[in-house]
């Protein structure tokens, strides 16, 4: 495994990949690494030649009083992870190697980050694919795998690749949980042993989501209904969101009759965490 810190370098490994007719996977990471990150390695080294991953704490998507300086790090740890995974190159530059000081370009996706973490994250997409813009064009991997659990960061990128035709396959793969049913996260470093056990509420209104859904429920409302009162059956859980959006546009429903996203976002304690789950109608007949 190799191991480098700029963008030429990176460059010309490619160039002798490429040369040798090799695929390539991209996994982009801001490092930290858990099981979540380690199961999209294992896919991108099952489906290519190559697996890149990047690690990078992207500081253009953060917002003025988000966790930049405090965000986990451990490089050693994720270089271990990296390589036991399957990781032929990893990628780790400093920010001066990835932005220009007096750069002016940015790439925004209009719609699709209205809602959802964009609305409370205003600059958070922008930096998203910007970032992974750059690195697409630094890699050129055949193929790039984000976790489901960024619902809407998968959604973003898909419509990104597709209107500014990048040829990219995007590989979305699923949620990878803690034993007790817990979304894995760098964040989850961030909770105490009293928080740790409250956040288990943001997977529990989930299900109770789902089995309404497999009840028969249709209408929004209703599941909103049963999720709010469940995560506000716990004193350390305040809401940040709750929306229920076709799993395509991203567009608010109020009848469920195709494809949606249920997804949550919730500060426990200080900690914001988010989960979702899709739900196709055609599943439950």
């Amino acid at each position: 495994m190799e191991f480098v810190q700029t963008i030429q370098e990176t460059k010309n490994i490619i160039k002798e990949w490429e040369k040798s007719g090799f695929t390539i996977g991209l996994v982009p990471t801001m490092g930290f690494l858990h099981e979540g990150h380690e199961s999209l390695i294992k896919k991108a080294a099952s489906e290519n030649d190559k697996v890149v991953v990047s690690i990078f704490v992207n500081p253009i998507q953060f917002g003025p009083t988000e966790d930049l300086d405090t965000y986990p790090r451990n490089l050693d740890r994720d270089k271990k992870v990296c390589e036991n995974a399957g990781t032929n190159l990893i990628f780790n530059p400093a920010p001066e190697e990835m932005y220009f000081d007096n750069a002016v370009t940015s790439v925004t996706v209009g719609e699709l980050t209205n809602g959802l973490c964009g609305s409370k994250r205003p600059i958070h997409f922008q930096g998203v694919c910007t970032v992974v813009s750059k690195l697409f064009n630094i890699v050129t991997p055949d193929k790039a795998y984000f976790g489901e659990k960024d619902a809407q960061q998968l959604a973003v990128i898909k419509r990104m690749v597709r209107d500014l035709n990048f040829d990219i396959d995007i590989i979305g793969c699923p949620i990878v949980r803690e034993e007790d049913g817990l979304a894995k996260s760098s964040r989850n470093t961030y909770l105490s042993d009293s928080e740790r056990k409250a956040a288990l509420v943001l997977n529990e209104s989930l299900k109770l989501a789902k089995k309404a859904l497999e009840n028969g429920e249709v209408h929004a409302s209703k599941l909103t209904h049963v999720i709010s009162e469940k995560i506000n059956s716990e004193p350390l859980a305040k809401i940040d969101y709750i929306e229920i959006v076709d799993s395509i546009d991203l567009k608010p429903v109020c009848k469920i009759s195709s494809s949606i996203l249920v997804a949550i976002a919730v500060y426990i304690g200080k900690t914001r965490l988010i989960d979702n789950f899709t739900w196709n109608t055609n599943d439950n007949k």
